[in-house]
């Protein structure tokens, strides 16, 4: 019969101690910076981009619109956007010319109150 043996290591203070895990990658100070710089490119270029195409959407300082290109109304009380425009172009299509309007007055929607001024385009106006 074979007979075996086992042995435990002596406990010595050493075999409490733990050591600290390793990591496998050491970077040196100048990696770390080259990482991170990589890192935030993408929101560096993003950022520029924003920059240099938001400048197109601010006001700019031309003369805008010829005098005699629209005409100009005061809306009643009880007209809409749709009633305007058949009103003032009775053969054309009122979605047509309420996308004109809207267009022309920059307006956010198509509600319109009463005593606010539109501006009508002049292909649309009663007296073209």
């Amino acid at each position: 019969m074979t007979a075996i043996g086992l042995t435990t290591p002596a406990l010595t203070s050493s075999a409490f101690t733990r050591r600290a895990p390793s990591t496998r990658l050491r970077m040196t100070v100048r990696g770390r910076r080259v990482l991170a710089s990589l890192a935030a490119l993408p929101a560096v270029i993003a950022v520029g981009i924003a920059v240099i195409s938001g400048g197109s959407a601010l006001a700019s300082r031309d003369a805008g619109a010829p005098a005699d290109s629209f005409t100009t109304i005061t809306v009643s009380s009880g007209e809409s956007l749709w009633s305007i425009a058949e009103s003032v172009a009775p053969h054309d299509d009122p979605r047509d010319v309420v996308d004109a309007i809207v267009r022309l007055n920059a307006l956010d929607s198509v509600t319109v109150q009463a005593g606010q001024s539109l501006s009508i385009p002049a292909q649309y106006s009663p007296d073209h």
